[in-house]
């Protein structure tokens, strides 16, 4: 009988065994962590301890590796390393915007720290973020697309000019939830600023609404509305945005609601949250 066929049958089968088991592993690795680039700095809020907080909340929550970008400058125009440098956002997935540089008016400045999310690098934008960048007078609407004026407010996708008072701020989530706000619950913050709603763009959607009830000077009390998370789809590429205008103080930015809502924002944005509101397989904090 001739068993050089029988032994060359065994031999592949034992290769092709060999071949599964070592590939096995290589199957079942996790993701890869979402890169974030988390930029602070600025005017009017304690950066040096949120940009921590903010790191450690996520990558508690998310298969995420947050690096940051950081000044101390408390100023109104900080000299932020992104300035001037528009690939600053080169290997990253996604950009957290946390600055408060309202006086960087530059249009060519502006417009290359929004080359990476023209390009489709998505964006999350967190309070004194949606102050940043004006050219001209903020509280004059927006009116013409593609002007300076409305550069990074086209971005955001909600223009605002001011905030009130710090008082609590109750939030209510929208009534027929987008995948982002499934499954959160309303809550009323601690004191907290209310920004301005001048003008809410066709291209977001609206996550939640805030109302702040404060008194006038004759006593009476008066209550304003806002809203204060959204999305957004910016540009050719339509690049998904996220923003909230919440988290002037730390005990905001520390709360776990606040956490998982700007975690939220993050695996949307980057397209790894389902429609029921959960991370995909591998994004969420299990896959650390």
């Amino acid at each position: 009988m001739n068993m050089r066929p029988l032994s060359r049958i065994v031999v592949r089968a034992l290769a092709a065994t060999t071949l599964i088991i070592w590939s096995a592993p290589a199957l079942c690795a996790a993701p890869k962590p979402i890169r974030i680039l988390l930029i602070t700095g600025g005017c009017c809020h304690d950066y040096e301890s949120q940009k921590d907080i903010l790191k450690r909340g996520l990558e508690a929550r998310a298969n995420v590796m947050v690096d940051q970008i950081h000044t101390g400058d408390g100023s109104t125009r900080p000299p932020l390393a992104i300035l001037g440098k528009p690939e600053y956002a080169k290997g990253y997935d996604l950009v957290i915007h946390d600055e408060c540089a309202a006086d960087i008016s530059d249009p060519a400045v502006v417009q290359g720290v929004l080359k990476p999310h023209r390009d489709g690098i998505p964006g999350v934008n967190l309070h004194c973020a949606m102050h940043c960048y004006r050219i001209g007078n903020p509280n004059d609407p927006v009116t013409a697309l593609g002007a300076p004026h409305g550069y990074w407010f086209e971005y955001l996708g909600v223009q605002s000019s001011g905030h009130g008072p710090q008082e609590p701020i109750s939030i209510r989530f929208t009534q027929k939830p987008l995948p982002l706000g499934k499954g959160l619950t309303d809550w009323i913050t601690g004191n907290e600023e209310l920004y301005n709603n001048i003008r809410v763009f066709d291209s977001a959607q609206p996550v939640a609404q805030g109302d702040q009830t404060v008194k006038r000077k004759d006593g009476t009390t008066k209550t304003n509305g806002a809203v204060v998370a959204w999305t957004n789809e910016y540009g050719a590429k339509k690049t998904k945005v996220f923003s909230t205008t919440i988290g002037h103080n730390n005990a905001t930015v520390a709360d776990p609601r606040y956490l998982e809502l700007v975690t939220r924002g993050v695996l949307w944005a980057t397209g790894h949250l389902k429609k029921d509101g959960t991370p995909m397989k591998g994004y969420g904090p299990a896959a650390k």
